[in-house]
Protein backbone atom coordinates (compact mmCIF):
# COMPACT_ATOMS: atom_id res chain seq x y z
CA UNK A 1 0.00 0.00 0.00
CA UNK A 2 1.30 3.21 -1.04
CA UNK A 3 1.89 6.60 1.19
CA UNK A 4 -0.47 9.35 0.53
CA UNK A 5 1.52 12.09 -0.94
CA UNK A 6 0.42 15.57 0.44
CA UNK A 7 0.66 19.08 -0.33
CA UNK A 8 4.25 19.45 0.87
CA UNK A 9 5.13 16.70 -0.85
CA UNK A 10 5.95 14.51 2.32
CA UNK A 11 4.45 11.16 2.19
CA UNK A 12 1.91 9.85 5.28
CA UNK A 13 1.24 6.69 5.75
CA UNK A 14 -2.18 5.22 4.98
CA UNK A 15 -2.66 2.80 8.05
CA UNK A 16 -1.53 3.60 11.58
CA UNK A 17 -2.66 3.01 15.24
CA UNK A 18 -4.41 5.38 16.78
CA UNK A 19 -4.09 6.17 21.49
CA UNK A 20 -7.59 7.33 22.19
CA UNK A 21 -8.58 6.34 25.93
CA UNK A 22 -4.70 5.56 26.53
CA UNK A 23 -3.02 6.71 29.17
CA UNK A 24 -6.32 6.94 31.40
CA UNK A 25 -5.65 4.65 34.10
CA UNK A 26 -2.21 3.16 35.80
CA UNK A 27 -3.33 -0.09 35.86
CA UNK A 28 -3.35 -0.49 32.13
CA UNK A 29 -0.24 1.47 31.43
CA UNK A 30 1.75 -1.64 30.23
CA UNK A 31 -0.64 -3.36 28.55
CA UNK A 32 -1.03 -0.66 26.16
CA UNK A 33 3.08 -0.09 25.95
CA UNK A 34 3.05 -3.65 24.94
CA UNK A 35 0.43 -3.05 22.17
CA UNK A 36 1.82 -0.02 20.43
CA UNK A 37 5.26 -1.37 20.97
CA UNK A 38 4.08 -4.48 18.94
CA UNK A 39 2.52 -2.82 16.71
CA UNK A 40 4.95 -0.89 15.49
CA UNK A 41 7.52 -4.17 15.68
CA UNK A 42 4.67 -5.90 13.08
CA UNK A 43 5.19 -2.89 10.92
CA UNK A 44 2.80 0.19 11.67
CA UNK A 45 4.48 3.40 10.71
CA UNK A 46 1.89 6.07 11.81
CA UNK A 47 0.89 6.85 15.70
CA UNK A 48 -2.11 9.31 15.96
CA UNK A 49 -1.89 11.21 19.58
CA UNK A 50 -3.59 14.05 21.24
CA UNK A 51 -2.56 16.29 24.09
CA UNK A 52 -6.59 15.58 25.60
CA UNK A 53 -6.20 12.00 25.56
CA UNK A 54 -5.31 10.82 28.99
CA UNK A 55 -4.20 14.98 29.53
CA UNK A 56 -0.90 13.51 27.61
CA UNK A 57 -0.15 10.60 29.13
CA UNK A 58 -1.11 8.58 26.17
CA UNK A 59 1.90 10.62 24.30
CA UNK A 60 4.03 9.67 26.97
CA UNK A 61 3.10 5.81 26.45
CA UNK A 62 3.73 6.63 22.84
CA UNK A 63 6.93 8.06 23.57
CA UNK A 64 8.02 5.05 25.32
CA UNK A 65 6.02 2.15 22.71
CA UNK A 66 8.61 4.15 19.95
CA UNK A 67 12.01 4.11 21.69
CA UNK A 68 14.26 3.12 19.16
CA UNK A 69 11.99 3.45 16.19
CA UNK A 70 11.40 7.10 15.73
CA UNK A 71 13.46 7.10 12.58
CA UNK A 72 10.87 4.75 11.27
CA UNK A 73 7.84 6.84 12.53
CA UNK A 74 5.08 9.31 11.39
CA UNK A 75 3.86 11.05 14.16
CA UNK A 76 0.67 13.33 14.74
CA UNK A 77 -0.49 14.87 17.13
CA UNK A 78 -3.35 17.38 18.12
CA UNK A 79 -3.46 20.44 20.20
CA UNK A 80 -6.44 21.99 22.21
CA UNK A 81 -8.59 24.67 21.05
CA UNK A 82 -7.98 26.56 24.16
CA UNK A 83 -4.07 26.43 22.96
CA UNK A 84 -4.71 27.52 19.68
CA UNK A 85 -2.92 31.10 20.41
CA UNK A 86 0.41 31.72 18.82
CA UNK A 87 2.28 31.54 22.10
CA UNK A 88 -0.10 28.30 23.58
CA UNK A 89 0.79 26.78 20.40
CA UNK A 90 4.44 26.39 20.72
CA UNK A 91 3.91 25.95 24.29
CA UNK A 92 1.72 22.79 23.67
CA UNK A 93 4.08 21.38 21.30
CA UNK A 94 7.05 21.77 23.28
CA UNK A 95 4.97 19.56 26.13
CA UNK A 96 4.18 16.98 23.47
CA UNK A 97 7.89 16.83 22.24
CA UNK A 98 8.91 16.29 25.45
CA UNK A 99 6.04 13.69 26.54
CA UNK A 100 6.80 11.67 23.19
CA UNK A 101 10.52 12.08 23.13
CA UNK A 102 11.33 13.46 19.98
CA UNK A 103 12.45 16.66 18.22
CA UNK A 104 9.84 17.08 15.84
CA UNK A 105 6.27 15.64 14.99
CA UNK A 106 5.63 14.50 11.46
CA UNK A 107 2.29 16.68 11.24
CA UNK A 108 0.71 18.78 14.21
CA UNK A 109 -3.57 19.78 14.08
CA UNK A 110 -5.96 21.51 15.54
CA UNK A 111 -8.36 19.32 17.72
CA UNK A 112 -11.37 20.86 17.04
CA UNK A 113 -12.88 24.59 16.29
CA UNK A 114 -12.20 27.00 19.15
CA UNK A 115 -12.53 31.23 19.12
CA UNK A 116 -9.25 31.81 18.12
CA UNK A 117 -8.50 33.46 14.32
CA UNK A 118 -7.39 30.77 12.36
CA UNK A 119 -4.56 33.33 11.01
CA UNK A 120 -3.17 33.36 14.61
CA UNK A 121 -2.85 29.91 15.07
CA UNK A 122 -1.51 29.29 11.24
CA UNK A 123 1.35 31.80 12.43
CA UNK A 124 2.34 29.76 15.38
CA UNK A 125 2.20 26.52 12.90
CA UNK A 126 4.07 28.33 10.00
CA UNK A 127 6.91 29.22 13.28
CA UNK A 128 6.89 25.70 14.33
CA UNK A 129 7.51 24.35 10.77
CA UNK A 130 9.92 26.81 10.17
CA UNK A 131 11.86 25.37 13.18
CA UNK A 132 11.78 21.90 11.98
CA UNK A 133 9.57 21.09 14.77
CA UNK A 134 6.66 19.64 12.78
CA UNK A 135 6.74 18.76 9.00
CA UNK A 136 3.42 19.43 8.27
CA UNK A 137 0.22 20.78 9.93
CA UNK A 138 -3.40 20.07 9.84
CA UNK A 139 -6.72 20.24 11.55
CA UNK A 140 -9.55 17.71 13.05
CA UNK A 141 -13.37 17.69 13.38
CA UNK A 142 -13.90 20.82 11.30
CA UNK A 143 -17.21 20.63 9.11
CA UNK A 144 -16.94 22.12 5.36
CA UNK A 145 -17.97 25.28 6.12
CA UNK A 146 -15.04 25.70 9.25
CA UNK A 147 -12.46 23.70 6.77
CA UNK A 148 -12.92 26.32 4.18
CA UNK A 149 -12.28 29.23 6.19
CA UNK A 150 -8.86 27.51 7.39
CA UNK A 151 -7.67 27.04 3.87
CA UNK A 152 -8.52 30.47 2.80
CA UNK A 153 -6.79 31.46 5.72
CA UNK A 154 -3.86 29.64 4.77
CA UNK A 155 -1.20 31.76 3.20
CA UNK A 156 1.00 28.78 2.92
CA UNK A 157 -1.68 26.73 1.20
CA UNK A 158 -0.18 23.40 2.74
CA UNK A 159 -2.59 22.13 5.16
CA UNK A 160 -2.25 18.18 4.77
CA UNK A 161 -5.51 17.02 6.40
CA UNK A 162 -8.73 16.71 8.00
CA UNK A 163 -9.20 14.44 10.85
CA UNK A 164 -13.09 13.43 11.20
CA UNK A 165 -15.00 10.87 12.41
CA UNK A 166 -15.43 8.16 9.22
CA UNK A 167 -16.72 4.97 9.39
CA UNK A 168 -19.51 2.65 7.42
CA UNK A 169 -21.84 3.95 10.16
CA UNK A 170 -20.61 7.78 9.49
CA UNK A 171 -20.14 8.46 5.95
CA UNK A 172 -21.61 12.04 6.08
CA UNK A 173 -18.03 13.24 5.23
CA UNK A 174 -18.44 12.07 1.96
CA UNK A 175 -20.74 14.69 1.09
CA UNK A 176 -18.62 17.80 1.07
CA UNK A 177 -15.47 17.23 3.29
CA UNK A 178 -14.41 14.59 1.38
CA UNK A 179 -14.48 15.99 -2.14
CA UNK A 180 -13.05 19.74 -0.80
CA UNK A 181 -10.46 17.67 0.84
CA UNK A 182 -9.33 15.49 -2.59
CA UNK A 183 -9.50 18.75 -4.42
CA UNK A 184 -6.71 20.24 -2.46
CA UNK A 185 -5.06 17.22 -2.28
CA UNK A 186 -5.25 17.09 1.29
CA UNK A 187 -5.90 13.71 3.33
CA UNK A 188 -8.80 12.68 5.16
CA UNK A 189 -7.83 10.80 8.52
CA UNK A 190 -10.69 8.51 9.45
CA UNK A 191 -10.79 8.07 13.49
CA UNK A 192 -13.28 5.68 15.01
CA UNK A 193 -13.04 3.53 11.39
CA UNK A 194 -14.50 0.77 13.03
CA UNK A 195 -17.12 3.06 15.30
CA UNK A 196 -15.99 2.03 18.48
CA UNK A 197 -16.69 -1.70 17.69
CA UNK A 198 -20.24 -1.62 16.38
CA UNK A 199 -19.00 -2.65 12.74
CA UNK A 200 -17.89 -5.85 14.48
CA UNK A 201 -21.32 -7.00 14.84
CA UNK A 202 -22.66 -6.17 11.30
CA UNK A 203 -23.62 -9.52 9.48
CA UNK A 204 -22.85 -8.29 5.77
CA UNK A 205 -19.58 -7.42 6.84
CA UNK A 206 -19.07 -11.10 8.45
CA UNK A 207 -20.57 -12.31 4.70
CA UNK A 208 -17.84 -10.81 2.69
CA UNK A 209 -14.90 -11.72 5.70
CA UNK A 210 -15.51 -15.44 5.62
CA UNK A 211 -14.59 -14.84 1.77
CA UNK A 212 -11.70 -13.36 2.50
CA UNK A 213 -10.88 -15.59 5.77
CA UNK A 214 -10.83 -11.62 7.36
CA UNK A 215 -13.03 -10.65 10.22
CA UNK A 216 -15.77 -8.12 10.03
CA UNK A 217 -13.09 -5.36 11.38
CA UNK A 218 -11.18 -5.76 8.82
CA UNK A 219 -13.49 -6.03 5.61
CA UNK A 220 -14.37 -2.51 7.41
CA UNK A 221 -10.45 -0.85 7.31
CA UNK A 222 -10.49 -2.49 4.13
CA UNK A 223 -13.11 -0.55 2.92
CA UNK A 224 -11.52 2.76 3.93
CA UNK A 225 -8.26 1.89 2.67
CA UNK A 226 -9.77 1.20 -0.91
CA UNK A 227 -10.16 4.85 -0.82
CA UNK A 228 -7.58 6.84 -2.37
CA UNK A 229 -6.62 9.89 0.37
CA UNK A 230 -8.12 8.13 3.61
CA UNK A 231 -6.16 7.03 6.50
CA UNK A 232 -7.35 5.15 9.08
CA UNK A 233 -6.12 5.02 12.35
CA UNK A 234 -8.07 2.03 14.72
CA UNK A 235 -7.11 2.23 18.09
CA UNK A 236 -6.86 -1.08 20.39
CA UNK A 237 -4.83 -2.11 23.50
CA UNK A 238 -4.64 -5.49 22.91
CA UNK A 239 -2.03 -7.19 21.07
CA UNK A 240 -3.96 -9.81 18.89
CA UNK A 241 -6.49 -6.53 17.62
CA UNK A 242 -3.48 -4.61 16.90
CA UNK A 243 -2.22 -7.69 14.40
CA UNK A 244 -6.40 -7.86 12.94
CA UNK A 245 -6.49 -4.09 12.63
CA UNK A 246 -2.89 -3.83 10.94
CA UNK A 247 -3.48 -7.22 8.72
CA UNK A 248 -6.49 -5.46 6.94
CA UNK A 249 -3.87 -3.55 4.80
CA UNK A 250 -3.30 -7.03 2.79
CA UNK A 251 -7.35 -7.49 1.94
CA UNK A 252 -7.97 -6.43 -1.67
CA UNK A 253 -11.73 -6.21 -2.04
CA UNK A 254 -13.39 -6.83 -5.25
CA UNK A 255 -15.83 -4.93 -6.95
CA UNK A 256 -18.96 -7.29 -5.36
CA UNK A 257 -17.56 -6.73 -2.20
CA UNK A 258 -17.77 -2.64 -2.28
CA UNK A 259 -21.03 -2.95 -4.39
CA UNK A 260 -22.59 -4.73 -0.95
CA UNK A 261 -20.99 -2.79 1.21
CA UNK A 262 -22.35 0.44 -0.19
CA UNK A 263 -25.88 -1.34 -0.39
CA UNK A 264 -25.37 -2.32 2.95
CA UNK A 265 -24.24 1.15 4.15
CA UNK A 266 -25.28 3.48 1.73
CA UNK A 267 -23.65 7.23 1.55
CA UNK A 268 -24.85 10.31 2.25
CA UNK A 269 -27.51 11.36 -0.23
CA UNK A 270 -28.79 14.75 1.09
CA UNK A 271 -26.92 18.13 2.14
CA UNK A 272 -25.12 17.27 5.64
CA UNK A 273 -21.68 18.93 6.83
CA UNK A 274 -20.68 16.04 8.77
CA UNK A 275 -20.85 14.94 12.59
CA UNK A 276 -18.90 16.28 14.70
CA UNK A 277 -17.53 14.19 17.43
CA UNK A 278 -14.85 15.22 19.50
CA UNK A 279 -11.77 12.43 20.19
Amino acid sequence: MEDFILPSNNPMPRLGLGTWYMGETPRTRKQEVEALRFGIEYGARLLDCAEMYGEGEAESIAGEAMKGFRDQLYIVSKFYPHNASRKGVITACERSLRRLNTDYLDMYLLHWMGSVPFEETLEALYLLKEQGKIRDYGVSNLDINDLKDFCSADSQGLCATNQVLYNLACREPEWAVKPFCDQKGMSMMAYCPLDQGSLLFEPALQTIADKHNATPAQIALAWLLHQSGVIAIPKSSTVSRVKENLDSANITLTVSDIERINREFPAPTNDYEGRIGIR
